[in-house]
Formats: C-alpha cells, structure tokens, sequence
C-alpha cells in the first residue's frame, strides 16, 4: 500500500526536498506540502494522511501545537507525526513527543533515515535516532519514580526499556536480546499497558525520566 504523507514546513527549499525525495519512493505520495500550522491542521483532517512530518517553527501555529491538536492526549482516531527540525536540543521538541508524535529527525539526517521514519510512523513504530534519543531526553529529563507504581514492569521488559531508551529499533532490540520480533512486539505491548504511554518514545522519555536509563 502506498504510505500518504504531509510535509509542513514554512521554507520552500525543505519542503520542496523532502516531497522530491518521498515521491520518488514506489510506495510513498506526498498528499499535501503547507508551509503554515493551521493549514498543517486542516490539510491533515482533510486528507488524513498516513504520516504527518512536521516542522517545529511554523507561522500562525508551531509544531507542538499541530501535534496537541492532530495527536494528542483525547484525540479521537490520533494521526502519526513525526517532527522534523534543526534543533536537537529544543524543549518544543521534547514537548511534542510527549504530546503523541511518534518519532523525531533532524533535518540533515539524510534521505535513508528520513525514508525510514516515515515507513516506522506508518507501521506504528517510532523512529528516533540514537543520538538524539540520548542528547535531548538525556537533556530534559526530570526525577521521577524507578518504576511504575501498579504491576512493575519485568527484567525482560526492562531490558527491552533501556535498548529501546537508546534508540535501538524492534529489529536490533529482537537481536541483542536473543527473541523474535514478535516477542518484541508482545513486550512493549505490556510495557505501554503497564506504563500508561501511548508508543515508544514516550517509553524511552520514562526511562530517562525514572533513573531506569542513566
């Protein structure tokens, strides 16, 4: 199936690149590129595309906001947003990850990884890559509680925390740990019930917050 996508960013040249780069993709389509907030908004719950890559300077509404309002917390039937910026240390970042974007890219990171986090967003998995991953919640973390307060999560589980806290994908977590995708996939299931968090990168924004990564 062909993965739709929306690009907003308010300069041309980046919007330009990146839909020439995912049209070239057999199974990707630019559905929209706006260069505004508001029109990021109402673009998207128009066209309800797969994946929605977001800027987080934008004119009339920024990039947290876009996400507040297309995937947050209370949102019925939440879009997949991943943010791309310049900045990877910026608190509006760390903001709209908490506030449901499911991955996080920085603008030169190239057209592989650009390419792989939309095809994560649109499976349901999450694509932060390691660096950032460590920097900005390593960066912004605030003390809180080394586990969770009703079922406490496994040693296995925990395992799988701290790989995927690190930036590691299900692939690469499967592999270190010896168990099949599918295990993975089980784990994290339970990690997100257990810990109350929608997807990945908010598992990986507890661990740094609770002391479980250091």
């Amino acid at each position: 199936m062909t993965i739709r996508v929306l690009i907003a960013d308010d300069q041309h040249l980046v919007r330009t690149g990146f839909q020439m780069i995912l049209d070239a993709q057999p199974d990707m389509e630019v559905v929209a590129a706006v260069s505004d907030g508001a029109e990021a908004v109402a673009q998207a719950r128009r066209l309800r595309p797969d994946v929605c890559l977001l800027d987080i300077r934008m004119p009339k509404l920024d990039g947290l906001e876009v996400t507040r309002l297309l995937a947050g917390p209370g949102v019925e039937n939440p879009l997949r947003v991943v943010i791309v910026t310049t900045f990877d240390l910026d608190e509006y970042v760390y903001g709209a990850l908490r506030s449901g974007a499911t991955g996080f890219l920085l603008k030169d990171s190239g057209p592989t990884l650009l390419i792989e986090a939309v095809k994560a967003a649109a499976a349901g998995d999450a694509l932060v890559s390691p660096s950032v991953t460590l920097r900005l919640l390593r960066h912004l973390a605030r003390p809180g509680p080394a586990a969770p307060a009703g079922d406490p999560l496994t040693e296995r589980e925990l395992d799988v925390v701290r790989l995927v806290a690190r930036g590691r994908t299900n692939q690469e977590v499967a592999a270190e740990l010896f168990v099949s995708l599918s295990t993975v996939k089980t784990h994290l299931g339970s990690i997100q019930s257990k810990l109350g968090v929608r997807n990945r990168v908010e598992i990986a924004a507890w661990a740094w917050e609770s002391g479980v990564v250091s």
